[in-house]
């Protein structure tokens, strides 16, 4: 099969292979002998999606670089071997059974007989979708899926088998448990699977106590305790949502681990500028507003992004009303309060000195999906502040001048075309960019769903799940696109037809509840190689308003609800 190059966003691509086996070797190549420029790669059943930075190389040098590399360099059998005690108890196991048309142990006997490859880790850290099972073993999933899986719980999709690492929603077949955490930050690699390993399932004594494997996995970071902390903001109010967020965790992608991070990572450079910080310290990330913190000991703090009213209320009695974008101090006692967005949707708040929050894998940041990464803030949490380390002075800059989404407005966002455009109807593309979509109440940091005329889909099987971007426009099976966001799924099961260009994900993730956006193609779909990759012209984003008029912003869902897994 000749190796295929399609644009996925202006700075990644989806190489699509024959299958699994190149997959793999690919990625191994591209990881032994790296290419200057690319970013990371992220596996999926026959694709390997490649971010790079577009000033190091272009997409057309890459593609004719992957093209060179041997794919046959790295075959499942040269992989580590894991062996996974498993109690076959599973809820489904005698539906799973009926539907095969054989007995409950016949299933067993299937599916501990066979070798498993994992293809690649998504939706959750330490998911792994494991492939090479008897294709006897093919069941659909549950026609109404569970809103609770345990974790530990061992299952089959389609031809897939995989391991729940944490509890969650899930609609896979449940065959089994083990008491194996599949995720487990105390490990060197805490995941127990990354892509290319192998896999065998052994039957364990179904009368052996269970230690649930939920005890053994530790995803959430914890601020110090409170009677460590003398220097510290206490929540008074957490508003609608607030959570820590730095530039993220790039580099564990192999693991399931998205980069999650700030969604408006200009604003947290700000921020963090404005207090004297290194930029890429933690802030508070605050959807629309309303949080209120009480300062512990004198603090000094900042709040850049979507513009909102400030007020402290002082200890000794008072309020008076401070500037955004401005450093300003807080004695011990007074309360900030912070009001609501007029446009846009997250505003950023950083004290001097930085939080004491725990990193996990690197970072501070909260990713709503996955559970990596401190909770959400709460009334009563108390946020250590560290002390200055290295003394810097606070920054006096400008607010960037800049128009935010408003609800009622229409705000224009362009797009790169593909990589799987032809699954769409001829006309999915005019269906797309002719009219402005509505922003709807169940968009969160995973990602904006949107509300419209559906657009209409050209193949009805389900896509094998391949690698996805912030910014990447899915459209399931109701034709409502979906605008990933920070925390979106590393791998989705539905097609995407274009992306936002990397330099406007951040205007984006200002979409309020109630705003329109309309998308102007950028680049016209084309298999990048020797046809180039269409027509990069430089747009302006622009913020278009209509005959609505604005009026107070609400906000998303903070619950994770814009899923592509079909788990």
């Amino acid at each position: 099969m000749t190796v295929r190059v399609l644009p996925v966003r202006d700075d990644a691509v989806l190489v699509e292979l024959a299958d699994l086996d190149e997959t793999l070797s690919l990625a191994a190549s591209l990881e032994a002998d790296p290419v200057p420029g690319v970013v990371d790669v992220v596996p999926g059943a026959r694709t390997l999606l490649v971010s790079f930075r577009p000033s190091a190389v272009s997409a057309e040098e890459l593609a004719a670089v992957v093209r060179r590399r041997p794919l046959d360099a790295v075959r499942s059998g040269d992989a580590p071997l894991h062996r996974v005690p498993v109690r076959y108890d599973g809820e489904d196991l005698a539906e799973v059974a009926e539907l095969l048309g054989v007995t409950p142990d016949e299933v067993v006997r299937r599916h501990t007989a066979a070798e498993y490859t994992v293809a690649f880790v998504g939706f959750a850290p330490g998911f792994a979708y494991l492939t090479g099972s008897d294709p006897f073993l093919d069941v659909p999933r549950r026609s109404s899926p569970r809103t609770r899986i345990p974790a530990g719980s061992v299952a089959l999709a389609g031809t897939y088998s995989g391991v729940y690492p944490r509890e969650s929603p899930g609609g896979w077949q449940l065959i089994g448990t083990t008491d194996v955490p599949m995720w487990d930050l105390s490990r060197e690699r805490p995941a127990f699977f990354e892509p290319g390993d192998r896999v065998r399932f052994d039957l364990e004594d179904t009368k052996r106590p269970s230690v649930s494997a939920a005890a053994a996995i530790a995803e959430v970071a914890d601020v110090a305790p409170e009677s460590a902390l003398k220097s510290a903001l206490e929540v008074v109010s957490p508003g609608l949502q607030t959570t820590f967020q730095d530039l993220g965790r790039p580099g564990y992608t192999s693991m399931g681990v998205s980069p999650s991070g700030a969604l408006d990572p200009v604003s947290l450079r700000s921020a963090n500028r404005l207090v004297g910080n290194d930029t890429a310290e933690a802030a508070l990330e605050i959807v629309v507003g309303g949080l209120q913190v009480r300062a512990r000991g004198p603090q000094v703090v900042a709040v850049a992004g979507a513009p909102v009213p400030l007020s402290v209320v002082r200890a000794a009695g008072g309020t008076r009303s401070v500037p955004a974008h401005t450093a300003f101090a807080l004695d011990d006692g007074d309360e900030l309060h912070i009001g609501m967005a007029t446009e846009g949707v997250r505003s950023y708040l950083a004290v001097r000195g930085g939080f004491a929050a725990e990193p996990v894998l690197g970072s501070r940041s909260t990713d709503a999906l996955s559970g990596v990464g401190p909770a959400a803030l709460t009334a009563g949490d108390i946020l250590g502040v560290r002390p200055v380390e290295h003394p810097t002075a606070v920054a006096l800059e400008a607010a960037p001048a800049r128009t935010l989404p408003r609800v009622g407005e229409e705000t224009v966002l362009d797009i790169v075309l593909g990589p799987r455009t032809d699954w769409l109807a001829p006309d999915a593309v005019d269906a797309l960019t002719g009219r402005a979509w509505d922003v709807t109440p169940q968009s969160n940091r995973v990602g904006v769903r949107l509300s419209g005329t559906p657009v209409e889909r050209a193949r009805s099987e389900e896509l094998p799940s391949e690698g996805c971007v912030a910014g990447a426009l899915q459209i399931p099976p109701n034709g409502q696109p979906v605008l990933f966001l920070a925390d979106h799924p590393l791998t989705g099961g539905y097609p995407v037809i274009g992306a936002i260009v990397s330099d406007q994900v951040a205007l984006a993730g200002h979409l309020p509840v109630g705003a329109r956006v309309r998308f102007r193609v950028r680049s016209e779909f084309r298999e990048i190689g020797g046809f180039g990759t269409g027509d990069h012209r430089d747009v302006t984003p622009e913020v278009a308003p209509t005959a609505t008029s604005a009026t107070t912003p609400t906000t998303a869902d903070p619950t994770p609800t814009a899923r592509t897994d079909h788990r």
